[in-house]
């Protein structure tokens, strides 16, 4: 192990080992309830634990602030995690990419897929209008965009991907509770793999708790998480098309 790259939560002081922890226990507040939250902190292995805020939140249920220490670190230099932002360009370069590359628009569509009704990511990365100056994909000349907007099924957006002969599929997912975004994620991929359109489509999946890795496990090509530019996705999706083209010609 090389200490220099090993690192421990930072709070007051480099490497103190400081965390912050929030959670809800199904009991009414009181005094008892905080020091629950203590004891119950403590058991999990840190120390030094205190109980900043507890307040009510519902009849029978109060949420818990604790600050805690832990002698937990990590290597960094063992910690791999891909990204799919690795492709830095600019709207007009990747237009041009598309257009020398490919020779035609970009069929893409996004949606909000289950039951989400959570718009705002895929309307940032598909809108014109786009997301931190950074113009969605909406605004290229080489890519066509269809943004099918929320809670739409697994089975319709495959559909719409075959019928339309869809080049990128764009999953968003907002709403996590009991993971139900991994298994709406699962079932459309699946879903493509018995449609036998899989390998026809570039598929990538969204939202503020996606990473790539996790897309990666999925069966995804990337997964895009918070604070993706839609330029970021646009040039993952221009350079695995032609990545694909060049294979299809029987290229390197």
């Amino acid at each position: 192990m090389n200490e220099s790259t090993v690192i421990r939560p930072y709070g007051d002081t480099r490497n103190d080992g400081k965390v912050q922890l929030s959670f809800t226990l199904p009991v009414e507040w009181s005094e008892a309830a905080d020091e629950a939250a203590r004891q119950l902190v403590a058991k999990m292995g840190f120390t030094e634990v205190q109980v900043v805020d507890g307040r009510p939140i519902a009849a029978g249920f109060s949420l818990f602030v604790v600050y805690a220490a832990t002698t937990q670190s990590i290597d960094m230099a063992g910690v791999k995690a891909p990204s799919a932002k690795i492709h830095a360009m600019s709207m007009e370069e990747i237009d041009a990419f598309v257009r020398e590359r490919l020779g035609r628009k970009v069929r893409v569509a996004g949606a909000c897929i289950g039951t989400d009704a959570h718009t705002v990511g895929i309307d940032a990365i598909l809108n014109m209008k786009g997301y931190k100056g950074d113009y969605g994909l909406e605004r290229y000349q080489m890519f066509e965009v269809h943004n099918l907007g929320s809670q739409v099924a697994v089975d319709e957006f495959v559909r719409f991907a075959k019928e339309r002969e869809i080049d990128a599929l764009l999953a968003s997912q907002v709403v996590t509770q009991k993971g139900s975004d991994i298994t709406n994620f699962t079932a459309l991929a699946e879903l493509l793999e018995a449609e036998g359109i899989r390998d026809r489509v570039v598929l990538c999946c969204g939202g503020p708790r996606v990473t790539n890795l996790l897309a990666g496990e999925l069966g995804y090509d990337a997964g895009f998480g918070r604070g993706t530019l839609p330029s970021e996705v646009a040039a993952f999706i221009a350079t695995r098309l032609a990545e694909r083209a060049v294979v299809a010609r029987g290229g390197v």
